[in-house]
């Protein structure tokens, strides 16, 4: 098991740590009303608080059950973010894993987060031995659960005002994909 983090390579992406000089272009892009409407970040999110975040990822081992791990996604290895994606392992069984992802505006549309996703679920399933990988959406977002079907997720559940979003009660919906249904696509 990778317990570091050696960067996921694509035919276009690059799945790295987050550096010091990624802070301001996360900033950017997290601070955008269209990104942050279905995330759980408030807006505008601060140059200090995206720092931070960093620095805190710089410290993280991936795979820690309950814990969190967010990387960049960029074209190239010294190339800015034009994303993230995200993966914790379920605390009382590390083999269940909760995926998230964000893609920048200017780079959305391009398939960037179907590869990026696709590589991490490669990743969970392969390297980390995932037997299931989870995901959710905001039920309005179309294009998130468009990605998630693509890739083979299924839809699994339906929570009706589930959680607040700052001006409404939200639905999620839940997804999932198994490590034999994940292998069987090929």
């Amino acid at each position: 098991m990778d317990r570091d983090w050696t960067p996921l390579r694509t035919p276009r992406l690059v799945l790295r740590r987050f550096r010091e000089d990624d802070a301001a272009v996360l900033a950017a892009y997290r601070s955008d009303p269209d990104v942050a409407c279905f995330q759980s970040w408030d807006t505008p999110y601060a140059v200090g608080t995206a720092r931070a975040f960093v620095h805190e990822m710089a410290e993280v081992t991936p795979g820690l059950p309950g814990e969190w791990f967010q990387v960049a996604v960029s074209l190239t290895e010294a190339g800015p973010p034009v994303g993230d994606v995200a993966f914790s392992p379920r605390e009382h069984d590390p083999r269940i894993v909760e995926i998230g992802y964000t893609v920048a505006p200017p780079f959305q549309r391009r398939g960037y987060a179907t590869e990026a996703v696709s590589a991490l679920l490669g990743h969970l399933f392969g390297v980390r031995g995932a037997h299931r990988v989870t995901a959710s959406c905001d039920q309005r977002n179309a294009a998130s659960r468009r990605l998630l079907e693509r890739l083979g997720m299924r839809l699994e559940g339906h929570l009706v005002e589930s959680y607040w979003d700052g001006g409404t009660w939200a639905d999620d919906l839940l997804f999932a994909v198994l490590a034999r249904e994940w292998d069987a696509r090929g």
